[in-house]
């Protein structure tokens, strides 16, 4: 029997790197990769939907899930997961010394609804009760080149909220102090990003939190929370035609995943046999920071959810049901 020929797009990360390399295969599909930026995948697909399968943001996707008129069925595939509010840069001079600070500060962000300020706005509000009405933003991503452009985005009421003009961007608006904080910064050019700065090593940027790592932690016991920004998006109208699709591709998603696992811990059984590696480090092979599936990731996803009806980006809250394959829900 011939093969179902797909085309996917997705961002070069380790754990799908054997689909995309095709050493492992979906069955009954037939894989066309591409590979390129969050930011563009997003804005080629939102924009145009040229591929059938692909990388997506949360954010974007619970917000067109919204509107009623998604042409999209997502698998529970996480590439990415941060603990972005640590990554915060400020000014060197702006005056901000903990995130109470940052009330009443000018805040620059390359799109207003990505998932990454999501979810920062989200730590904000919930962790230290800086509300997303409590500061100044200021968007990098022109109307044009952003994905709010493709899913009607309008700043929420009550927000304070403009554009970067063309010919400036966020970190050399940090670097000259006309802007007192990121609360995420791309720091690449491509197709809707203009920043190029390194603010990890500029003398006129610092990072919000000194040690991003015990923050993270910090947050994690608390809440429990590891946040999701990515996941992976199936034309409805294949997934319709094909039910089988989702989970053959959740399978293949997964079983790449997995062999990066065991590659890696591999690679580490001589530093055990040696005596490099303490024998309690064996315990963190045993986690799975990426998990994929419903029910490892049902928190994260209601919070998401929870946060984009909060902060004015949906007009209510969207259902883990409306957005995932019937197929895949119960894994």
């Amino acid at each position: 029997m011939a093969k179902l020929p797909l085309s996917l797009i997705m961002s070069p990360n380790d754990r799908s790197s054997p689909l995309l390399d095709g050493t492992v295969q979906p069955e009954g599909i037939e894989l066309t990769t591409t590979t390129s930026t969050p930011g563009e995948i997003f804005w080629r697909q939102l924009h145009s939907a040229e591929f059938d399968v692909s990388e997506m943001s949360l954010s974007s996707l619970y917000i067109v899930t919204a509107q009623g008129n998604s042409p999209w069925v997502a698998i529970p595939v996480f590439p990415i997961r941060r603990f972005f509010h640590t990554e915060i840069f400020v000014g060197a001079d702006s005056g901000i010394e903990r995130p109470e600070d940052l009330k009443g500060k000018r805040v620059g962000v390359p799109e207003y609804q990505q998932t990454a300020a999501l979810w920062t706005r989200g730590a904000l509000q919930h962790e230290f009760g800086v509300r997303p009405e409590d500061m100044h933003w200021y968007m990098e991503r022109t109307p044009e080149t952003s994905h709010g452009g493709a899913t009607g985005f309008r700043p929420p009421p009550g927000v304070d909220f403009q554009y970067i003009p063309p010919d400036k961007n966020i970190g050399q608006m940090i670097v000259d102090g006309e802007l007192d904080a990121t609360a995420f910064y791309a720091g690449h050019a491509n197709l809707v990003d203009r920043s190029t700065i390194d603010l990890a090593r500029h003398p006129k940027a610092r990072r919000l939190f000194p040690n991003p790592a015990a923050e993270a932690v910090r947050y994690f016991e608390k809440t429990g929370l590891q946040p999701i920004n990515h996941t992976v998006v199936i034309r409805r109208e294949i997934a319709e035609r094909h039910p089988w699709v989702p989970m053959n591709l959740y399978q293949a998603f997964f079983a790449a995943k997995e062999a990066v696992r065991a590659r890696a811990e591999a690679l580490a059984a001589p530093y055990f046999r040696c005596g490099y590696l303490p024998p309690e480090a064996r315990r963190a092979f045993a986690q799975d920071p990426y998990p994929y599936g419903i029910q490892a990731n049902r928190k994260v996803l209601d919070t998401v959810a929870e946060y984009s009806h909060e902060q004015g980006l949906t007009p209510r809250r969207v259902a883990i049901e409306e957005v995932f394959a019937p197929s895949t829900l119960a894994v």
